[in-house]
């Protein structure tokens, strides 16, 4: 019988996906024109669904003075480490409800974090003005982020939903701090479904990161 570790499992249960092989419910963002929402975090919540979290390593890395992956989505109780992946200081800290903290100049030692309270988590760095990134935290675990088409797959198992909460942020929310919430109703994993936000998309932030910059 195959034995495979717990990142194989993941890794085969990503190309069934991709192969058509597993069945998951589908789901589309867009904006007020009808396109394709990229970089959404995306959350389901409804009864019946075990709440356990997931074990994986979650990692939020400051690499070419950028945080990557810019989201991050995990469930509340979650530890994430921050690996400063560059070969200068970084300053990372947050003024968010959800999860103020900071960690002081550091290079070599990967810092960890507990998020143990919903929300949204907007990073910073105290040298690198222009980098920022998110950690949305949830109390769910059917969570992702959408892709550069605006989809996520999210797989419900084998069992229908009379009832879902779908739960959508953006950064560029007009209302940051407000969520959008629908919902959904006799769902399963052979649907497609697309939603369409309602709020107003300010525009994209600047890059303002200096390339000659060492420090």
């Amino acid at each position: 019988m195959l034995n495979l570790t717990k990142f194989g499992r993941i890794a085969v249960v990503m190309a069934m996906l991709q192969a058509g092989l597993v069945n998951a419910l589908e789901v589309q963002i867009v904006d007020a024109d009808k396109q394709p929402l990229a970089n959404a975090a995306v959350w389901l919540q409804g009864d019946g669904f075990d709440n356990k979290r997931t074990t994986l390593d979650y990692k939020m890395e400051q690499k070419d003075k950028a945080f990557v992956p810019h989201i991050l989505m995990v469930q509340a109780g979650t530890q994430v480490s921050f690996p400063n992946l560059d070969p200068i200081l970084h300053h990372v800290y947050s003024f968010s409800a959800a999860k103020p903290f900071e960690l002081k100049l550091y290079r070599d030692d990967p810092k960890q974090v507990l998020f143990d309270q919903t929300g949204v988590v907007e990073l910073g760095c105290n040298i690198h003005d222009w980098m920022l990134g998110y950690i949305v935290v949830v109390d769910s675990p059917l969570f992702a982020v959408t892709d550069s088409s605006g989809k996520v797959s999210i797989d419900l198992g084998a069992q229908q939903a009379s009832a879902l909460k779908l739960n959508v942020w953006h950064e560029r929310f007009e209302n940051i701090d407000k969520i959008e919430q629908h919902l959904l109703s006799a769902v399963n994993n052979t649907q497609a479904i697309t939603y369409q936000i309602k709020q107003t998309l300010v525009a994209p932030l600047q890059d303002f990161s200096d390339g000659f910059d060492d420090y």
